[in-house]
């Protein structure tokens, strides 16, 4: 495939059509909004009723869509018209059958990198076992699945790559550091690469939620001695931290940020919603990085 002219950063990506889009942790949550908004697209198709939803976007609709699940037979409630695939993020051979049965679907177009974990805790506390695995599954799990997939879309001359972050990866906010980590990692990766494959017709871009109500707070992983010097405070962040999910934005809401880099035909960056994110973002330009890291905290009771 010829290269796109390298030195023109406006320059627009090749429109995405058909193909499949492959969505990782399509069981829950955003996920699965996802894979459910792309399987309207799809239908939408049989009815001629297809239409883009912001300003230079073109239509999109996959002829196959991929979700995946640790464990695709505990589904109780799979989404009509999506292919449900085993996959582990932090089993590197899980990564390599996944790709495998995904590629024989037909040519990817879409992968939006969605599946993660959670993690709370007061560094000092964090075990390095669990500081592993949340890195290999946030990060380098979705790394690996990317480097599976990608290869396909630069030999066909387009694709769109969508990691979905979170706003704690731009703001960070006290006693959620390996979870921040892992985030700012994942947009650093997404960041970067974005130049290296612009010239195939390959876009990346992050989306960027802020508070989700998917009652992420019934499983979210803590590690913390309440007893210890770090305990009160925690409990307090915690306590805010499920308040304002409570009072989030939905699923649905982040799926419709998603679908905004598949279909744009220059797609940013960087997408955020939630949290008043339109206000938040200029707000970091101007603030200095204390007085931001000051309000984050402040929001949280800290």
């Amino acid at each position: 495939m010829a290269k796109l002219p390298s030195f023109l950063p406006h320059t627009s990506l090749p429109a995405v059509n058909g193909g499949v889009a492959i969505v990782t942790g399509a069981s829950s949550g955003i996920g699965r909004a996802t894979v459910a908004a792309l399987a309207q697209l799809k239908a939408s198709t049989h009815t001629g009723a297809r239409s883009s939803t912001h300003t230079g976007a073109h239509s999109y609709a996959p002829d196959r869509i991929i979700g995946t699940s640790r464990n695709p037979d505990t589904i109780t409630d799979p989404v009509d018209g999506v292919d449900y695939l085993p996959l582990d993020l932090a089993d590197p051979a899980s990564i390599d059958e996944f790709a495998a049965s995904a590629l024989r679907f037909g040519p990817p177009t879409v992968l939006v990198n969605n599946a993660g974990e959670s993690q709370s805790g007061p560094l000092e506390e964090l075990p390095d076992d669990a500081l592993h695995r949340l890195f290999e599954i946030n990060v380098l799990g979705q790394v690996g699945v990317t480097k599976k997939i990608l290869p396909e879309m630069r030999q066909r001359g387009a694709g769109r790559i969508v990691m979905v972050g979170s706003m704690l990866g731009s703001f960070p906010l006290a006693y959620r550091s390996s979870y921040v980590a892992s985030k700012a990692a994942i947009k650093g990766f997404a960041f970067a690469a974005r130049r290296e494959v612009r010239p195939y017709g390959v876009g990346i871009s992050v989306v960027e939620p802020g508070s989700i109500n998917t009652g992420l707070s019934a499983r979210r992983t803590k590690y913390v001695d309440l007893d210890g010097p770090y305990g009160a405070e925690f409990t307090t962040m915690l306590k805010n931290l499920d308040n304002n999910e409570a009072n989030g934005i939905s699923a649905e809401r982040v799926a419709e940020e998603i679908l905004k880099p598949i279909t744009a035909a220059r797609p940013k960056p960087l997408y955020a919603t939630g949290s008043m994110a339109p206000v938040v973002f200029p707000l970091s330009r101007v603030l200095p990085t204390a007085a931001m890291h000051w309000l984050i905290n402040r929001k949280h009771g800290l």
